[in-house]
């Protein structure tokens, strides 16, 4: 059975630019607004999948940080597989574990410095990952990134490549401290932004979004 749906605040060039396209499409104005409702609603039972890139400098603002993501993954009926990848840095690791998130790291043969078994490690994480999460979304912080990245920021580089062509249902989080990246070339950074859908950058408790575009030169001028 369908129904009327009155819909509001369309301005008189969007109306005009409507039914210009629903005459060049043969096309109604009806179909063109059904059509992008039923786009809306399929985006909307999809399961994200991101892989963020959080550069910080303070663990302090990275606890709030994460007590903030706890908090916010609270409830929803229990969709969240909440866990993390453990480092070096026993405070983030005994917050999480207070907070009730998986170790996903825990029981694992600990990597190396052998590429082949550091991919072989995170491997065996990731299918550990989509075992214990049992359909639920994944929302998982990954500070062993950042231990690696100050041995070798090629490889961390590879293994974020790998994880974001093949990214897992849910939230990835990724966070960097900013002064382990500081000997870290001009190509390697943008490397590491690219591996990732966003990058953020945190501040007390601030959080800047940050927008990377690859430019030609005469934009120094028009800016």
């Amino acid at each position: 059975m369908s129904h009327t749906l009155v819909i509001r605040g369309f301005d008189s060039g969007t109306h005009s630019q409507l039914g210009d396209l629903s005459r060049q499409k043969g096309v109604s104005i009806n179909s063109i607004v059904k059509d992008a409702v039923d786009q809306w609603l399929k985006r909307q039972k999809e399961i994200p999948k991101r892989h963020h890139l959080i550069l910080y400098d303070d663990d302090k603002d990275m606890i709030r940080l994460l007590k903030s993501i706890n908090s916010f993954t609270d409830g929803n009926n229990n969709k969240w597989f909440k866990c993390f990848i453990p480092s070096s840095n026993k405070d983030f690791v005994e917050l999480l574990k207070d907070l009730d998130w998986y170790d996903i790291g825990s029981n694992n043969t600990q990597q190396n410095s052998s590429h082949d078994d550091v991919m072989k490690y995170f491997s065996t994480i990731l299918q550990k990952m989509i075992k214990k999460s049992k359909n639920k979304e994944l929302c998982c912080v990954d500070f062993l990134l950042n231990d690696i990245a100050r041995l070798s920021i090629e490889e961390t580089i590879e293994i974020e490549r790998a994880y974001d062509q093949n990214k897992l249902e849910g939230l990835a989080f990724c966070p960097y401290r900013i002064k382990d990246l500081l000997n870290t070339s001009v190509s390697d950074i943008i490397a590491l932004f690219d591996a990732h859908q966003h990058i953020f950058v945190l501040k007390d408790n601030e959080l800047y979004k940050l927008y990377i575009t690859k430019e030609s030169i005469h934009k120094l001028f028009l800016s």
